[in-house]
This record gives C-alpha cells, sequence and structure tokens, in this order.
C-alpha cells in the first residue's frame, strides 16, 4: 500500500520572486569592494580635500 504524498513547509499567499531562484543558483553576493579603482579615487579626493581645509584655516 503506497502512502500519499504530503505537501511540507508554509504555502504563502505572497508570489514568489522569479530572480531571488536565479540569484541563489548564480550564486551572487555582494560586489569586491576591496581596493578598487573608484574607492582610491574616492580615498585621494577626501585626503585632498582635508589638506585643503587644513592649509585653508592655516592661513587664517
Amino acid at each position: 500500500m503506497k502512502k500519499s504524498q504530503t505537501v511540507r513547509g508554509q504555502l504563502s499567499s505572497k508570489p514568489r520572486n522569479p530572480y531571488a531562484l536565479a540569484a541563489r543558483q548564480k550564486a551572487a553576493g555582494s560586489h569586491d569592494r576591496h581596493q578598487t579603482v573608484r574607492s582610491l579615487r574616492r580615498s585621494e579626493k577626501q585626503l585632498l580635500n582635508v589638506r585643503l581645509r587644513q592649509h585653508d584655516l592655516n592661513e587664517d
């Protein structure tokens, strides 16, 4: 005698995200943010602004 198949888990009334499965299969994640060209440019620009502010304060 066969047992009937049962559905496990909760059924949600909310539709599923069609992109979630694709992202999970691709092992998608956050982008690598370590020492990219953009971050280097930004840090150099911030350093320049700090030095300019210090220079302006020393002149006064």
